[in-house]
């Protein structure tokens, strides 16, 4: 097992569909028609290749925790339906692979809270987004009723922080000091 070789991997194939020339719904909607059609959403593409390639790692997917906490989340929050529901639930593999392995998934749960932070205040994430996570990874805990009340805490966790986050991009240009002040304290 190459652990470099597959490090390289994820990193090249999340930092391919992250770019900002693939972004689709930043471009006009005939330049959005004009590349869906002669192209396909090459995103899509990539993330299900990904996803294929994360659950071929078997018992070397704990190398990748947190490492690949940061960039799995980036590309969940690509705002592309079927991306996002197919990925998802690679973080529920994380926690449960973690899980098994020390009883808890301590240092997965610090790394998304760390990067959903820096990657919300960059203006990714809303409000589908946040129910679509909340229901896939509750939905991927009830199969594993060990693990289920810790997801499900965690996921009300993120739940929360997200909205904060969310409300607090959104004051951001508020006029009121105020209403940002409020929302700051919310966050904190």
């Amino acid at each position: 097992f190459n652990l470099q070789l597959w490090n390289n991997y994820f990193h090249l194939a999340v930092a391919f569909i992250t770019q900002d020339s693939l972004q689709l719904e930043n471009l006009s909607h005939a330049k959005y028609n004009k590349i869906q059609n002669k192209y396909g959403d090459m995103r899509r593409l990539i993330g299900f290749a990904i996803r294929d390639m994360w659950y071929k790692l078997g018992q070397n997917k704990i190398c990748f925790i947190p490492g690949m906490v940061g960039p799995i989340l980036e590309m969940t929050l690509i705002p592309e339906v079927e991306l996002r529901k197919a990925t998802i639930p690679i973080f529920f593999d994380m926690m449960l692979c973690e899980y098994q392995r020390t009883g808890e998934f301590k240092k997965f749960e610090n790394e998304i809270i760390l990067k959903l932070d820096h990657e919300v205040e960059g203006g990714r994430g809303d409000e589908h987004y946040m129910q679509l996570f909340e229901s896939i990874l509750t939905e991927c805990a009830k199969q594993h009723p060990g693990i289920c009340s810790l997801v499900e805490s965690f996921v009300s966790l993120v739940r929360g922080l997200l909205e904060r986050l969310l409300d607090y991009r959104a004051v951001m240009s508020d006029e009121s000091k105020d209403n940002r002040m409020s929302c700051t304290v919310n966050l904190l």
